[in-house]
Formats: structure tokens, C-alpha cells, sequence
């Protein structure tokens, strides 16, 4: 006997035809007419496999029986099945611990595919016990996986203590977002969060960004202003990027961290802040700190408690829940409807690197969700493996992850070829606009908006073009223009 699967819906009649279709999938199919009918059946073994759940029903709804099946069994794989398309009560069902949602009519190949993915799944479902999904305002904090289920547990450690704290790991992989859990856990979390990036900019503005000036202070300085200390005071204050700050601010942070004092520039008198301060970086303190860049004593004043957070390479059971959270995050954005993630697709983003962490996911979802596109997004991926713009990593992505070569055939194939042509063509255009922003990028030295003026569009078009084909970091930038120069 294959899967177990029971239907929750109160118009079963409508499903005979995916009923019979999983029954020939040797799957054993059950049904329950309405919610406490499926609380009733996971209270005896063996439990399903998985359960479809009608978002609309009388009595008890669909959001509800969810949240109630969950309480009884944390690790139960649920999808939510709804007539609309409703991206906020999707949203609202990932966060109750939904592991997807369809909408009906429902097709064989949505649920073959879910039945496929059940090792995932399977692997997926201990996170799933503790809070899959936390809120933060407008942030989700997703933790899906034991790396950050661990993370986790070290936030609820620290986070009533006010004590610095240090977020170390890869560019991308949810560093601002975990601080933000912090503040959210303490007993701070109605103060201000104020963050700070200090690599964005030069020693002299990052001084008076940290702690403020008095009139008068330098030329231009028409009036006073207050540092980010001051509008942190009861609150966090996070410090981005922490490995970049200049030399010449350590001693200064350094005595705002032995003491909680500071002075304006321009000042005479110090001011004081009770800031908690957490810090974040991607570089390698300890080598810093070998080379003089970083000194020792304030790194040991802002590790009082480390987290460290792995590369999303080695959190893989975590990413079919962040495509899908993603996925639902950026539809709701853009005002689109979500797409699906066949086995094809979710197997090859299990099985790549993801160099850029969550970032180059939140890029490839929007995407994927752009182009709409499957096959294109899969030979995308396959390019960067094979031009070996991606490490090796310890799985390669399976040959049967993207589509056979097309090829010239009977008329229906020729349709087909048509479309996929299409979507070459689409690509093409992609990566020749992605070409000449780079150009224009490094001809205008980095300068954003002296590009967007050469490109002769918008500031904000330029930010958005360079966040979708992943230009939008420094370093992106600086190799695509030392490519071309």
C-alpha cells in the first residue's frame, strides 16, 4: 500500500475523479465530511500520510481544523485546498504550518508531486514541530530547519538579557532578520530597533550617523541632530556589517560599550544610551583581528553571546518552506498568482548550492515568478553549475531536473518548440539588459544614480532591475564591470 491520504471536504462528490486518481496511485484515500470528523481520525494510528483540507466549511473552517490538527500532531504534512487564490489566507496558512496551498480544480500532478517529495517532506516536519514561522511586524522569520530551530533556541536564551550580541555567518543567510527576532523576544521589543550599516558609509558621516552633531559642528551642520544611540535608548541598536567599521570608530564603540556614554561632534558634555546592541558580520573576525583590522577587545565586548547562522547549503531541508514562503510573500507583492514548484524544480533547488543564501532565493523566486517559466528557471540554474559560477557542491543536480533537449517533431511539438522559443527569446533580452546595466554601472564607477541618469530610467526602476538579476550587491557589481573592462 502506498500513501495515506485523507480528504477533509464537505462536497467529497467533487473529488471523486482525484480520489480515483490517487487510489490507482495505489494511495489509500480516506475522507472526513467536516473538522472535528478529521480531529476524530488523527486521534488513531496509523496517521496520514497527508491531508487536503477544504478552506471552506461549515461548522468549523478550514483555518481552524488546521490549526487544531497541528496542536494534536505538530509533524502532520496539511495542504490547503481553496476554490480562490487568496494570498492572505495563504499566508495565514503557511504561518498555522500549512506545507502548501492549491487551488481547486485540483490536479493529479499537484498531489503526485507532493507524494513524491515525502522524504522531503518527512525531513522537513521536525521543524515544523517547534514554530515554523515567526512574526516579526512585516518580517517572517521562518525556521524550518534544526540549524535555525538551534538558532532559535539561542534567541530565547539571550533575548531577555541585555547583553551584546553577535550574528556571524555568509552574506544573505538572515542575519538582519534573526536580530530582529531578538528585539522582538525582549522585553525592549515596544523600544526602537534603529540599524545601522557601517559599510555603507565613509568614517566621518558614520560618525556622526552613530552619535549625532551639534550646530555648528562641521560646515553645513545648520542644526543639531541626534545619533542612531540617542533614538535607540530603551530599544536595540543593530550594526550591520560590524567587520567594516573603521578603525578609528572601534575605540568610540568600545567605550559606549564599556560605559553606555558617547559624545555628539561638536559636543562638550557626553550623552548616555542603555541601547542593547547587537552587531552582525560575514567576515572572519578572528583573521581581522590577526591583521590589526579589528580590535580584540571589542570584538570580546560585542561576542558577551554568539550566533552563528550556516550557509543555506548546509540548512537544505529548509528550502522547499522558504521557496514556498517566498513564493507566497512575493505574489501577495507583486499581486500575481502563485505558481507551483513540481518535484523537477524542487528537487533541483534542494540539490544546488545557493551561493547567495536567501537573497539569491528571494531572486530567483521573483524570477520565476516573473517569467512564469519553469523550464527557463531550471536551465538558468544549470548554467550557473556548469559554468562554474557555483562551488561544487556534494549533489549535482540530476540530469531529469530539467526538460529533454528540444528538438524538431510532429506538428504538437512544433508548438511546443514555438513556446519554448519564446522564453529563449525572453531570457536573451534578460541577460542583454542585465549586460548593459552592468556596463553603464561600472563606467558610472558604482554610482547608482548617475547610471539610472546614463540609462535614462528611474532610480528606483535601476534598483529594482539590479535586485532582479542580482546585481545589487558590491561585489556583483565590481565583478561584472572587471568582466567587461
Amino acid at each position: 500500500m502506498g500513501s495515506r491520504v485523507l480528504i477533509v471536504d464537505d462536497e467529497p462528490e467533487a473529488l471523486n475523479y482525484l480520489i480515483a486518481g490517487l487510489e490507482a496511485s495505489h494511495c489509500e484515500v480516506e475522507v472526513a465530511r467536516h473538522g472535528l470528523a478529521a480531529l476524530q481520525r488523527v486521534q488513531q494510528d496509523p496517521l496520514p500520510d497527508l491531508i487536503l483540507l477544504d478552506m471552506v466549511m461549515p461548522g468549523m473552517g478550514g483555518l481552524e481544523t488546521l490549526e487544531r490538527l497541528r496542536q494534536a500532531h505538530s509533524g502532520l504534512k496539511i495542504v490547503m485546498v481553496s476554490n480562490v487564490n487568496d494570498t492572505r489566507k495563504a499566508v495565514l496558512a503557511a504561518q498555522l504550518g500549512a506545507a502548501d496551498y492549491l487551488t481547486k480544480p485540483l490536479r493529479t500532478v499537484d498531489l503526485t508531486s507532493l507524494l513524491r517529495l515525502a522524504p522531503l517532506a518527512a525531513a522537513a516536519e521536525t521543524p515544523l514541530a517547534l514554530p515554523g514561522v515567526e512574526r516579526i511586524g512585516d518580517r517572517i522569520c521562518v525556521l524550518a530547519g534544526p540549524a535555525m530551530q538551534a538558532a532559535y533556541q539561542q534567541v530565547l536564551q539571550v533575548a531577555s538579557l541585555n547583553v551584546p550580541v553577535l550574528l556571524l555567518g555568509e552574506s544573505g543567510t538572515g542575519k538582519e532578520v534573526l536580530a530582529h527576532l531578538v528585539h522582538h523576544r525582549s522585553p525592549q521589543a515596544a523600544r526602537p530597533f534603529v540599524k545601522v550599516n557601517c559599510a555603507a558609509l565613509p568614517s566621518e558621516l558614520l560618525e556622526s550617523e552613530l552619535f549625532g552633531y551639534e550646530a555648528g559642528a562641521f560646515t553645513g551642520a545648520i542644526k543639531a541632530k541626534p545619533g542612531k544611540f540617542e533614538l535607540a535608548r530603551g530599544g536595540t541598536i543593530f550594526l550591520d556589517e560590524i567587520g567594516e567599521m573603521p578603525a578609528s570608530l572601534q575605540a568610540k564603540l568600545l567605550h559606549v560599550l564599556q560605559d553606555g556614554s558617547f559624545t555628539r561632534l561638536g559636543a562638550t558634555r557626553p550623552s548616555t544610551t542603555d541601547a542593547r546592541i547587537i552587531s552582525a558580520t560575514n567576515l572572519d573576525l578572528h583573521a581581522a583581528m590577526a591583521d590589526q583590522r579589528f580590535r580584540s577587545d571589542l570584538f570580546y565586548r560585542l561576542s558577551g553571546f554568539s550566533i552563528e547562522l550556516p550557509p543555506l547549503r548546509e540548512r537544505r531541508e529548509e528550502i522547499p518552506v522558504l521557496l514556498r514562503h517566498f513564493m507566497t510573500r512575493f505574489a501577495e507583492t507583486f499581486v500575481r498568482p502563485s505558481l507551483p514548484f513540481s518535484a523537477e524544480l524542487l528537487q533541483a533547488c534542494v540539490e544546488y548550492d545557493w551561493p547567495g543564501n536567501l537573497r539569491e532565493m528571494e531572486n530567483f523566486v521573483k524570477r520565476y515568478l516573473i517569467l512564469a517559466d519553469e523550464n527557463l528557471v531550471l536551465e538558468e540554474m544549470q548554467r550557473k553549475v556548469a559554468a562554474g559560477k557555483v562551488a561544487a557542491a556534494p549533489r549535482t543536480l540530476p540530469l531529469g531536473a530539467r526538460p529533454p533537449a528540444r528538438a524538431a517533431g510532429p506538428p504538437a511539438a512544433a508548438a511546443r518548440e514555438q513556446r519554448d522559443l519564446k522564453s529563449l527569446v525572453r531570457g536573451l533580452k534578460g541577460e542583454a539588459e542585465a549586460e548593459v546595466i552592468a556596463e553603464v554601472l561600472a563606467q558610472a564607477h558604482g554610482v547608482r544614480k548617475e547610471a539610472a541618469r546614463l540609462l535614462n530610467i528611474s532610480y528606483k526602476a535601476l534598483l529594482y532591475k539590479l535586485r532582479m538579476y542580482g546585481l545589487d550587491t558590491p561585489a556583483s557589481a565590481k565583478a561584472a564591470g572587471a568582466g567587461r573592462g
